[in-house]
Formats: C-alpha cells, structure tokens, sequence
C-alpha cells in the first residue's frame, strides 16, 4: 500500500486528499485488549487511563484516551464525534515523528471512541512544579536545551507537513522516561495549507492565554504558524524561571459570545517586552483591536533583565528567546531557524536524553 502519510512541505497534499486512519477495530472490547492499571486524568473531552495490552508479544504501556458522550441529565444523546476528536484522530493518524506523540489505534466500543496513545511518563507542567518547589533547583541548562531543541524538532516537522498545533503549552508536552520529547493533543490543530475554511471561522480563540501571540491578542485574523513559535518562547522561558513569564488574567466572553480585548494579557506582556511600535511591526496598524494599544503607558524592553534575574547567563539563549519573542510575526523565528541557532550548535554537546 502506498505510503498516505503527510509529503513534506516542497510537495503538499492537495486539500481533497483523504488519508487512512491507523488500525481501526470495533468488534473489539477495549478491556479484552488491554489491561487498566490507573486513571491518569480528565478533561471536557473525557478521560484518560494508563494501560498495558494482554496480548503476550506487545510489551510497554500505554495512554487511552476515552472521549465521552453527550449528555443530558440521566439520558446519553450519541450527537457524533467532536470537532477536537476528529481532528485529533485525523491529525494523529497521519504523523510520525519521534517529537510527536504516537497514535497506535482508535477503537469504537459501544459508541464511544478510545484513542490509544504511546505513554509518557511527565509532562512539562509537571517538571516545572517538580523543580519550582523552594527546596529544588533550576532545571540544569543542560536539559533546557535537550527539552527545547526536541520540541522545536517536533514543531519543525508538524509546520513542514502544513499543520499549525495552535495549543502549545506546558500540559501538552510529554517527556519519557529516557528523556524523550513528544508534542500532544492536536485537538487544536489546523491543517494550514489551502484549509478548507479560513482559520478564524468557527473557533476564534485558540492558544491558552497565556501562550497566546499578540497577533492574537490584537484580533488577528489571518494569523501564521508563527503563533507555534511565539508560544514555544513562552515555554521557553517558563522552563527557566520555573513560572510562565506573561501571567495574565483572562476576560471571559460576555452573554453574546463576543471574544473581549485581552488587556491583561497583553499588558504582561508589553511590561517584559516593551510596548509595540508601528516600526517595530508593520502591519500592527491593520490589525482590529490595534486602536487599544493606545490606552497602553510607554514601556522600554525589560527582556534581557528579566532573562538574568531569572538565572539565566547564556547570551546565545537569551538571543534565541528574543527572536521567539518577537512581536512581528513575520521576523519571528521559524522552527528551522530556531533548530539552527547558535544556542544548540554552540557550547556544549546537545544531549537528547
């Protein structure tokens, strides 16, 4: 069977092609599969359980992800699968990559959808809490650059196979046992060559607010993989201060569901980074809730301050957050780029365990 996995950005898919999910079964209980040795989380979509399989040639362990069904008091209404779970499944079933979770099979059972994932053991959110406890340290700079260098690899190749993650953030970063990087839940993820809708129809809000690019922020419409970018900066950085470095207070949607201005999120931000110019960024005029910048207090770049009071010594790293960082999406580093700084190619050795 020929190959239907994503072609690489030089030969794009056309947006008519359909590609195969991975193993599908439902004729088969999830239960006669695998065994359930723990509940790891939950969320709106469902629940997640860690498990091993029954069966006597497969070893390891793995993540299920259960998505659950509508409901209405004592009543299930079996209304179709979610936008998010579609997508997850479409997306998953399509990428391999060692910096991309890997999906082994989807089972319906009983009309409900399970997603059987590799397992991981952490996640970012959690190594951040590991070390920010007073009695610990900062992650050594050494593991930074391994934890950074893999996810940028992982970004690389999602954005050179035409897909935006558009959900970047500590949670949804796995890590391995052996140290390995692997991006999670694509539930927000758009394919962003030729999309069959423009990328603001139907879910305006993308990115948790505080991973959030200002291009966003500010209303755009026309928004680029450079979001990706701009939120791995955030990760970036949060994995050196052990914090997130714009911790803003997001406003809620009012009664019409209209998405309000983020002014705190965006002042955090313009606090650290300074306040946006129309030199620093062209089109920043264009854009819908540029006339709010107005009301802001002229603020000077604080980024370089921030960066050592934090801890941090490294100027080639201090460079490559700036150029994540950067408030044009157009002069914003891209993952290859990134990949190729001076940060990862210079100094020590890069270990990728």
């Amino acid at each position: 069977m020929e190959d239907q996995s994503l072609r690489p950005s030089s030969a794009p898919a056309t947006s008519t092609s359909i590609m195969p999910l991975p193993p599908y079964t439902s004729k088969v209980k999830v239960l006669d599969k695998y065994h359930i040795i723990g509940f790891i989380s939950s969320g709106t979509y469902g629940r997640v359980y860690k498990a091993r399989s029954r069966h006597p040639g497969t070893t390891g362990e793995f993540a299920i992800k259960k998505f659950k069904p509508d409901k209405e008091g004592e009543v299930v209404n079996y209304t179709g699968i979610s936008q998010s779970a579609c997508r997850e499944m479409a997306l998953n079933s399509e990428l391999a990559h060692e910096n991309v979770i890997h999906l082994h099979e989807i089972i319906l059972e009983d009309k409900c959808i399970y997603m059987v994932f590799e397992y991981a053991e952490h996640d970012l959110l959690q190594i951040v809490h590991h070390h920010s406890h007073p009695e610990r340290r900062l992650i050594p700079e050494a593991t930074v650059r391994s934890i950074l260098w893999q996810l940028l690899n992982g970004v690389s190749y999602l954005h050179q196979n035409w897909v935006m993650h558009r959900d970047l953030k500590p949670a949804n970063i796995m890590v391995t046992a052996a140290g390995e990087v692997k991006i999670g839940d694509l539930g927000l993820a758009r394919v962003f060559w030729k999309p069959l809708a423009a990328l603001f129809n139907g879910d305006k809000v993308v990115v948790t607010i505080w991973y959030r690019a200002p291009e966003l922020l500010l209303g755009s419409r026309h928004y680029t993989a450079a979001i990706d970018l701009w939120a791995v900066g955030c990760i970036f950085a949060e994995l050196l201060a052990l914090r997130p470095i714009f911790k803003g207070e997001e406003a809620k949607m009012d009664s019409k569901k209209t998405v309000p201005f983020q002014r705190n999120q965006m002042q955090k931000i313009v606090e650290i980074l300074g306040t946006p110019t129309k030199e620093r960024w062209q089109s920043i005029t264009q854009l819908p809730e540029y006339p709010q910048m107005a009301t802001f207090k002229p603020y000077n770049c604080n980024l370089e301050t921030w960066y050592h009071q934090v801890g941090a010594t490294n100027k080639m790293g201090y460079e490559l957050l700036s150029g994540l960082l950067e408030f044009d999406p157009v002069k914003r580093l891209t993952a290859q780029q990134a990949l190729e700084h001076r940060y990862f190619t210079e100094g020590p050795k890069l270990s990728l365990k």
